[in-house]
C-alpha cells in the first residue's frame, strides 16, 4: 500500500509539475510540499496549518483529501496529547477538646487503680475525654470553658478589625469625587477572510503615504481561515492572489482590488 507520500508524488508527477510549480499554485512553500511527499508531516507550524495544507496541496492534484486526512490521522498525527491528570492530596485533621489537669495517653482516658488514685488526689471527678470534629460528644465529655473563651475572643477581634476596615474605606470613598463609569472603547479593527489559499502581510501606512511598522508579518492563509488585525490607523494589505482574499469591516465583506497585489485600506 502507498504511503501518503508516495500518492502525493505520483499525481504530482503525473500532472508534469514541478515541486516549484506547486508551491506557486497552491501559494504553500515549496519546502512544505516536499516534506509532505517525504512523509515528514513536522513543519513547525500548528496542527490546523499542517492539516490545511495537507488537504489544499490533495485537492490541487485532484486526490481524495478526506482520504488523505484520514490514513493522516491513522498515523497517530494530528492528535492532541493526553494531559496528565493533576492530583490533589488532602490531609486530615482530627481536633480534639479535652479538659484540664488529666494525664491522657493515645486519646483515651486511663483506667484503673492508677488512674483512680491519680483523680484522688488531684481532687477531680472526671477523667479527661476526647471529640472528634463531625462525631457527637460521648457521655459526661465537655468543653474546657477557657478554650471556648479564647476562640471567642479571636473571632470578636476579627470582626472587629473587619469593621473597622469597611469603616475606613467607606469613608475614603465618600470623600473622593466620583465619576461615572465609563465603557471601555473596543479597538477598531478588520479581518481577513481566504477565499483560497493566499500569502498576506499588512503594514501601517504614514502620514506622508510611506509603508510603516508591520501590522501582519507575512502569513499564509487556507481556505475559510480568518485573521483578525487592528486597525490604528490607514494601512496597507498585501497578498499574492487577491482574487482569493475578502476584508470584512463592520460584518460587511469586501474583495481586493481585483488584479492588484495591494489594497489601502483607510483610517477608521
Amino acid at each position: 500500500m502507498q504511503t501518503i507520500g508516495e500518492r502525493l508524488e505520483e499525481a504530482r508527477k503525473r500532472k508534469g509539475i514541478s515541486l516549484r510549480e506547486a508551491a506557486e499554485a497552491t501559494k504553500i512553500r515549496g519546502d512544505y510540499l516536499q516534506k509532505f511527499e517525504g512523509n515528514q508531516f513536522d513543519i513547525d507550524l500548528p496542527e490546523i496549518y499542517a492539516r490545511g495544507f495537507l488537504r489544499a496541496y490533495a485537492n490541487f492534484l485532484k486526490l481524495p483529501a478526506d482520504k488523505i486526512l484520514a490514513d493522516y490521522r491513522a498515523l497517530g498525527l494530528g492528535e492532541p496529547k493526553p494531559r496528565t491528570p493533576s492530583r490533589e492530596i488532602y490531609g486530615r485533621m482530627d481536633l480534639s477538646i479535652a479538659s484540664a489537669g488529666s494525664s491522657v495517653k493515645d486519646g483515651a482516658p486511663e483506667s484503673g487503680p492508677a488512674a483512680e488514685a491519680s483523680g484522688a488526689d488531684a481532687g477531680e471527678s472526671r477523667p479527661r475525654k476526647f471529640a472528634k470534629i463531625g462525631t457527637s460528644l460521648p457521655e459526661g465529655a465537655y468543653f474546657d470553658p477557657r478554650l471556648v473563651m479564647k476562640i471567642a475572643k479571636i473571632a470578636g477581634g476579627v470582626v472587629l478589625a473587619g469593621l473597622v476596615l469597611w469603616g475606613v474605606i467607606s469613608l475614603a470613598r465618600s470623600g473622593s469625587p466620583k465619576h461615572a463609569a465609563v465603557a471601555p472603547v473596543a479597538e477598531p479593527s478588520f479581518t481577513l477572510v481566504a477565499l483560497d489559499a493566499v500569502r498576506v502581510h499588512v503594514e501601517q501606512k504614514n502620514f506622508d503615504g510611506s509603508v510603516g511598522a508591520v501590522v501582519l508579518p507575512e502569513t499564509t492563509l487556507v481556505r475559510g481561515e480568518t485573521r483578525v488585525v487592528p486597525r490604528r490607523g490607514a494601512v496597507y494589505i498585501s497578498a499574492d492572489a487577491s482574487q482569493n482574499l475578502n476584508i470584512e469591516i463592520n460584518g460587511k465583506r469586501y474583495p481586493m482590488p481585483a488584479n492588484s497585489d495591494r489594497g489601502e485600506l483607510p483610517a477608521p
